[in-house]
């Protein structure tokens, strides 16, 4: 019988509802305040001061206890580390995913645990259920608010201990219950992106902690059309910030990366949206993380995504092994990134999913 519930309350409004809807469903309630970065973070760009002012006025209007622990620590060693490698050496990683895993769903739990919780909860839009003694992650039912994407690497020890009061809710939904209920929060715009860049130019914070190292942009045939700041500094599909005029031998398409040169330190653009180089049916990846625990679906058919915003698409599982899985797509997927995460899933039952390692074009 679950009774104390530890919300992960971050100052917006999703959060704020999923510990009110609790509270009135007659749990045991308390509120955690995370913060997750410590370097530069008294500005516009990542205002944790003002969505602790906000938590705490949530957790007063709707009468839950609420603490602040500094994670910064767990933070920097376990994701920003390793978001840091990852830029190294040419890839684009997605931290929010590394960020559930180790400190929301993992350093979070255990301090709850320490406060005799039951279980916790976050504002995250997703569903759990229990099916044959196993924890299913499930799509909400907002499907442009579902963060089952980001979800993917729970374990089941997690996922049975895990709340996802909004599930059930549209957005608009959850907006109206905290303005009904007197939230300060109720019309507070969403949070983009991670913390530690928030809203700021992200190729002037990335050059904090890495170099820039100048190199060539040519296309695959070899031309010479420019030069790029740091292979770092961009990723697959990129459009904006090539710095590529046209010339007299351009079809006028715009430029998007295609790759990276890393032993040369070249940049490979193309032209075109639908460049056979952005396109690709087949892809590798590793570190792959089933949510079971296993999957045994060689060759049946799912759905993927190879990003979050991105629709599903109908692919098949061509090859499981310790290391990762090889998965084929019915249709060509665009700018395929080496970095990001592949996702599948089965019907709303999110499966897991791995890093991707590299697209094959054609």
């Amino acid at each position: 019988m679950i009774k104390r519930v530890v919300v992960g309350m971050s100052g917006g409004v999703d959060s704020s509802v999923a510990a009110l809807l609790l509270k009135q469903q007659g749990y045991d309630v308390i509120g955690l305040y995370m913060k997750n970065w410590e370097d530069d973070d008294d500005g516009d760009y990542c205002p944790s001061r003002q969505d602790l002012i906000d938590a705490v006025s949530v957790a007063d209007n709707i009468g839950i206890p609420i603490e602040a622990v500094n994670f910064s620590k767990e933070y920097k060693d376990r994701v920003f580390s390793a978001f840091l490698e990852e830029y190294k050496a040419g890839r684009t990683p997605n931290p929010d995913i590394l960020c559930n895993a180790e400190i929301k769903f993992r350093a979070f739990l255990d301090h709850a645990m320490e406060l005799g919780a039951d279980a916790i909860a976050t504002g995250h839009y997703a569903k759990v259920r229990e099916v044959d003694g196993l924890f299913q992650l499930l799509k909400a039912k907002d499907a442009g608010k579902d963060q089952s994407y980001f979800l993917h690497r729970l374990n089941q020890a997690q996922l049975g201990r895990a709340m996802f009061p909004l599930g059930d809710l549209e957005k608009s939904e959850v907006r109206e219950i905290a303005r009904r209920n007197g939230l300060c929060n109720f019309a507070k715009k969403d949070s983009t992106g991670i913390c530690f860049i928030g809203e700021r130019p992200f190729r002037e914070f990335l050059n904090r902690y890495l170099p820039m190292v100048p190199g060539e942009m040519r296309t695959p045939e070899g031309r010479l059309v420019g030069r790029h700041v740091g292979l770092s500094f961009y990723t697959i599909g990129q459009r904006q910030g090539l710095g590529i005029g046209g010339d007299k031998d351009s079809s006028g398409d715009p430029w998007f990366v295609a790759g990276k040169d890393m032993e040369n330190n070249r940049l490979i653009v193309v032209q075109g949206h639908d460049h056979p180089l952005l396109l690709s049916r087949r892809l590798a990846a590793l570190d792959a993380h089933w949510i079971s625990g296993s999957l045994s679906g060689i060759g049946h058919p799912y759905a993927a995504k190879t990003r979050y915003r991105q629709a599903d698409a109908a692919c098949r599982i061509t090859r499981i092994s310790d290391s990762g899985c090889a998965v084929s797509f019915d249709e060509p997927q665009w700018a395929v990134t080496p970095g990001q995460s592949v996702v599948f899933y089965d019907g709303d039952v999110c499966l897991g999913g791995a890093i991707i390692e590299s697209g094959e074009n054609g």
